[in-house]
């Protein structure tokens, strides 16, 4: 079982990508589950709280990812979901944790492990 949730949503080749307060590093938004919560609610909750005016559409599971990255030794324990659709104001709601929002290439950016995971794995490089 995930211990957290991230959504991967995409329109005309560009991500939504939130960056982390603490060390200025990029990351699909979401974050970690509370207890008896399940890795959707996770991410529901996640998106309202981060960012209030963002409308998604349907949401379906891609993945859950368990791996250990090779750089730092942390596991990863995620449920990645894909939106089929997302809209609204990227207005941030916790401005403790994140102090940007943007829709952007997925490329030329400092992303936290997971993230470049999910992107490596989504958007993979043109030959």
């Amino acid at each position: 079982m995930a211990k957290s949730s991230k959504l991967v949503a995409a329109k005309r080749g560009r991500v939504l990508l939130v960056r982390r307060k603490r060390d200025g590093l990029w990351m699909f938004p979401g974050g970690r589950k509370r207890a008896r919560e399940s890795a959707k609610d996770c991410l529901r909750r996640e998106i309202k709280e981060e960012l209030p005016k963002l409308k998604l559409g349907r949401v379906r599971l891609w993945k859950e990812v368990e791996a250990k990255n090779r750089r730092s030794g942390r596991k990863m324990s995620d449920a990645i979901f894909v939106a089929a659709k997302a809209a609204g104001r990227l207005k941030i709601g916790d401005k403790k944790e994140i102090d940007k929002a943007i829709w952007r290439k997925p490329r030329g950016i400092r992303l936290t492990p997971t993230s470049r995971y999910i992107r490596d794995k989504l958007f993979p490089k043109s030959s």
